[in-house]
C-alpha cells in the first residue's frame, strides 16, 4: 500500500469522524441556524469520507491488480 492510499484512509476517516461528531450533537437542543449548519456540514463531511474510502479502496485494489 502507498503512501497516498494511507493518507487517503486517514483523511477518509477523519472526514467521517467530524461528521458523524456533527450529527451526533443535533441530539441536544439547540438554535435553528446551528441545527441547520451542523446538519448541513456534518451530511457533507460524512459523505466525503465515505467517497474517499471507497476511492482508496479502489486505488488499493488497482494497484495490487497491477
Amino acid at each position: 500500500m502507498s503512501l497516498s492510499i494511507l493518507i487517503m484512509y486517514a483523511v477518509a476517516v477523519l472526514f467521517s469522524v467530524i461528521g458523524a461528531g456533527l450529527l451526533l450533537s443535533l441530539t441536544r437542543p439547540s438554535a435553528p441556524g446551528k441545527v441547520y449548519a451542523f446538519r448541513m456540514i456534518g451530511i457533507m463531511a460524512l459523505s466525503l469520507g465515505i467517497v474517499l474510502f471507497m476511492s482508496a479502496s479502489a486505488m488499493w485494489r488497482w494497484s495490487v491488480a497491477a
